[in-house]
């Protein structure tokens, strides 16, 4: 297998908006400081959200999504690099198209798009009323977003909540959208609270696996309200030869009922778990060959 490259996102201010770590929307630089940590622990990429806004309620152009702050991008972007060279991978697939092709303009190595529909409702506080994310992404929006990359030279971060998001990852790839000579990176998104859930069992996971495009590397978010579980089923991602995504937006819990203080508590275990299993963890030049093929 492949060494274990580990993702690390660190806005939780809408899955988790009462954890007390987080530092608020806007704070770039003590974001910074959480995502160098957590490079430091051992992450190689920096799944970042910038500085960005979710809509209070559904637009006249049928979506819910988020607006964006491009110099607050900028200025993380900056932060992050003045410690580390980890690979920047643009997470914000709530954004609209012009501004994720804005975005483009800075430079990330990767950018995030849903291949599935968008369906998230974030509610881990019954007595808070949910956050909620809505958008559906025909293949015609696919397209333009795989050629604004090529265009671009950023590489597509594929987000699949379900395994519909295969079939339009082979489709495009017929037309050419993605490169020959790169193994695509898709995330497989378990347990997300919303209309795009999929349970977190090992038989969803291996039926993901089993349905992969070819030449495809997968990466596995999990977001259980069930702590164990989301523990449970990253490990199983290990030992499928997958990668993992941790951080304060997937999983904020380092054991039940206990924040991780810091992003890098959550590295650190994952690590801990992979090399536990004979699976090294792989820098950010070891994740460059990977992702890229190069």
């Amino acid at each position: 297998m492949d060494k274990l490259i580990i993702t690390a996102t660190v806005d939780s201010s809408a899955s988790y908006p009462d954890n007390p770590y987080c530092p608020r929307m806007g704070d770039v630089k003590t974001t910074a400081e959480e995502y160098n940590r957590a490079v430091d622990a051992g992450a190689s990429i920096c799944h970042v959200h910038g500085v960005h806004f979710l809509e209070d309620e559904i637009q006249p152009d049928g979506r819910q999504l988020s607006a964006i702050d491009f110099d607050g991008w900028q200025e993380l972007k900056d932060h992050i690099k003045e410690h580390a060279d980890p690979v920047i991978q643009y997470g914000i697939a709530s954004a609209r198209m012009p501004a994720k092709v804005k975005l483009m303009d800075q430079k990330p190595d990767m950018m995030s798009y849903c291949f599935n529909a968008h369906d998230e409702c974030f509610q881990p506080n019954p007595d808070k009323p949910p956050k909620c994310t809505y958008a559906v992404h025909p293949i015609q929006e696919l397209r333009e977003f795989l050629n604004a990359c090529n265009e671009k030279g950023v590489k597509p971060e594929i987000e699949s909540f379900t395994t519909g998001a295969f079939y339009n990852i082979e489709a495009l790839r017929k037309e050419g959208l993605f490169k020959e000579d790169e193994p695509i990176w898709t995330t497989l998104f378990i347990a997300w609270p919303g209309g795009a859930w999929t349970p977190p069992t090992p038989k969803s996971l291996i039926n993901f696996v089993d349905h992969l495009p070819a030449n495809a590397n997968f990466n596995v978010s999990v977001m259980s309200y069930d702590v164990n579980k989301n523990w449970e089923m990253l490990t199983q991602a290990i030992l499928l030869g997958g990668h993992v995504r941790v951080g304060w937006e997937d999983n904020p819990y380092i054991a039940p009922g206990e924040y991780a203080k810091t992003n890098a508590q959550l590295v650190e275990k994952i690590a801990a778990i992979s090399r536990s299993l004979g699976r090294d963890v792989a820098s950010p030049d070891e994740a460059r060959k990977i992702i890229f093929g190069k």
